[in-house]
C-alpha cells in the first residue's frame, strides 16, 4: 500500500495514464540493481529513486574522484575519495529515505554476476566495459532477467533491452547480447571515457532514457527497446532507432 506521504510524493505518477496507483505500487514493490554508478548510473539511480522504486543495489568498486563529477551528478565535491557506493547511497536518501538501498562495492564478473542479479526484479547496465557487458547480459540471460543496457562515448550513445528468453513477436526468441555485439572488441580497439572523452550532458539523456525503460518493464506503457537500438548522435543531434535479431 502506498502510505500518504507517497500518494502525495508520486502524485504525477499516479494521474499519469498507464501508471496509476497500480503503477506505482509496483515501482514501490520493485527491486533494480544498478551496474555502475557513473556517467550512466547517476542519473538513472537519480530517476529510479524520483520513480519510487522501493530497492535499489548499487554495484561498483570505484572511488569518487574530481574529474567524475563533471558527469557523475549524483556525487558531490565533499565526496571525492569515498566509495560510490556510499556516496550515490547518500544521494538517494537526501531524495527518499524509504527507499532500500544495497551497496554491492564490487567489480561484477564472471564469479559474482549470476548471485549479484539473483535478488532482482530488472537489471540496468551502466557499467564503462566490454567485460562487464558481456558477463552481465549472459548472467541476465541465464537468470531470466529483464536487462537495461547503454553505453556512451564522446558525442554517441545507444540504449537497447534486452529479453532473450521470451518470444519475438515475429516468431522465434528475442535476441541476445551477442546477437547485437557478436565479437568482443579486442582491448584498445575503442578509446575509453578517459582517452576520448565524453560529454558530459550526454550521459544525463542517455542514463535517463534508461530510467524510463527500466520503469516500463515494471509498469509496462508503449513500446520497449526489445530488438532495438536507440542510437543518439549528440553532434547532429539525431535520434535513430536499429532493428535487430536472433541470429540462430
Amino acid at each position: 500500500m502506498l502510505s500518504n506521504d507517497d500518494l502525495s510524493r508520486f502524485a504525477r505518477h499516479i494521474v499519469l495514464r498507464h501508471v496509476g496507483g497500480p503503477g506505482q505500487q509496483r515501482l514501490r514493490a520493485a527491486k533494480v540493481l544498478v551496474v555502475g554508478a557513473g556517467g550512466l548510473g547517476s542519473p538513472l539511480l537519480l530517476y529510479l529513486a524520483a520513480a519510487g522504486i522501493g530497492t535499489l543495489g548499487i554495484v561498483d568498486d570505484d572511488r569518487v574522484s574530481l574529474s567524475n563529477l563533471q558527469r557523475q551528478v549524483i556525487h558531490r565535491l565533499a565526496d571525492l575519495g569515498r566509495a560510490k557506493t556510499d556516496s550515490a547511497g547518500d544521494a538517494i536518501r537526501a531524495l527518499d529515505p524509504g527507499i532500500r538501498i544495497a551497496p554491492h562495492p564490487v567489480r561484477l564478473d564472471a564469479a559474482n554476476a549470476a548471485g549479484l542479479v539473483a535478488d532482482y526484479d530488472v537489471i540496468a547496465d551502466g557499467s564503462d566495459n566490454f567485460d562487464t557487458r558481456y558477463t552481465l547480459a549472459e548472467a541476465c540471460e541465464a537468470a531470466r532477467k529483464p536487462l537495461v543496457t547503454a553505453a556512451v562515448n564522446e558525442f554517441h550513445g545507444a540504449v537497447t533491452v534486452l529479453r532473450p528468453w521470451e518470444a519475438a513477436q515475429e516468431g522465434g526468441l528475442n535476441p541476445r547480447y551477442r546477437d547485437l555485439y557478436p565479437d568482443k572488441p579486442p582491448p584498445g580497439a575503442i578509446p575509453t571515457c578517459a582517452e576520448a572523452g565524453v560529454l558530459g550532458a550526454l550521459c544525463g539523456l542517455v542514463g535517463s532514457l534508461q530510467a524510463i525503460e527500466v520503469i516500463r518493464q515494471i509498469t509496462p506503457f508503449g513500446t520497449p527497446l526489445i530488438g532495438r537500438l536507440l542510437m543518439i548522435d549528440a553532434l547532429d543531434m539525431r535520434f535513430e532507432t536499429l532493428g535487430y535479431s536472433r541470429l540462430d
